[in-house]
């Protein structure tokens, strides 16, 4: 039987995605029993199981996986449309506060600011960079990349993109100390960190995953000052890779061992969702992403 809501095929997208009904309904902002009953519902009018549930969570089937190759098609088509809609209109005016963490907004948003401008000189983007996560309830922003969905609120969330971190030293570290061979070998050097009191998400406790008790000399709150104590040489650190990659003095350590995978989400409030100008913003941030894909990764 044909699909009869085109809008199952999103939430199945967000379960396949997620692997999980419990996140997939969390990220769309629906309730876990109403996404199961979606998707027992289409896997009934469509004669055919999509999912494998578990305790832990879902896997695709065959019938899935193929399925969902063709709802992600459908899904970069109408992006594609939307974004031409909204290219076309360059009458709009305004002001979108976006937040977003220092990293993503100093090295992947700010740079393409000027293109924006381009398009719609009428648009002011106002940049807030901070750590924690803004409360779009208090209107604060009007939009927010996040480092994970929120759990509660009428917000709209989306995956953005992943992203990895790597581990990385200066070259003149590396030549001055002990050689880095396996992972055993970086209890022996010393990092640089985030200050273990100010972390406001879980998502930013990563240097436990990769060395127990490490020995930090340098902590910050900042990323491009962690960066900039790496590059100078003060020991190891924990570092986006699409930041670290365009300094010269930045070499990764143990490329195929240590490796962080984290993502961004991009989350509006409900409200504000069918604004021009925060689709237009939106469609701005998507496109940003899908040109640094292979520096994200």
């Amino acid at each position: 039987m044909p699909i009869a809501n085109w809008d199952d095929l999103r939430l199945f997208l967000a379960v396949a995605r997620e692997g999980r009904m419990a996140s997939a309904a969390r990220a769309l902002g629906l309730d876990q029993s109403t996404v199961a009953r979606r998707m027992d519902a289409l896997e009934g009018r469509l004669g055919t199981r999509l999912l494998d549930r578990s305790t832990t969570g879902v896997r695709l089937t065959a019938a899935g996986q193929e399925l969902a190759q063709h709802a992600e098609h459908m899904e970069e088509l109408t992006h594609a449309a939307e974004r031409r809609l909204e290219a076309a209109n360059e009458e709009l005016n305004g002001v979108v506060r976006l937040v977003a963490p220092e990293a993503f907004g100093s090295c992947l948003v700010a740079p393409a600011a000027a293109e924006l401008e381009a398009r719609h000189p009428g648009l002011r983007l106002d940049l807030v960079l901070q750590s924690h996560q803004a409360d779009l309830t208090r209107r604060e922003a009007d939009m927010a990349v996040t480092l994970a969905a929120p759990d509660r609120g009428r917000f709209h969330a989306r995956r953005l993109t992943d992203y990895r971190i790597g581990l990385y030293a200066s070259s003149s570290y590396l030549e001055q100390h002990d050689p880095i061979c396996r992972v055993e070998d970086l209890s022996r050097h010393p990092f640089v960190g985030y200050i273990d009191d100010l972390i406001s998400m879980p998502e930013l406790r990563y240097l436990d995953q990769v060395v127990s008790n490490a020995r930090t000399p340098f902590r910050s709150s900042s990323l491009a000052a962690q960066k900039a104590a790496v590059s100078a040489g003060l020991g190891l650190g924990l570092l986006h890779s699409f930041t670290a990659q365009s300094d010269p003095a930045l070499v990764p350590v143990l490329p195929g061992e240590v490796s962080v995978r984290r993502s961004y989400w991009l989350v509006v409030h409900s409200d504000l969702r069918s604004q021009a100008r925060i689709k237009v913003v939106t469609s701005f941030l998507y496109d940003l992403m899908e040109r640094n894909k292979s520096a994200l990764l």
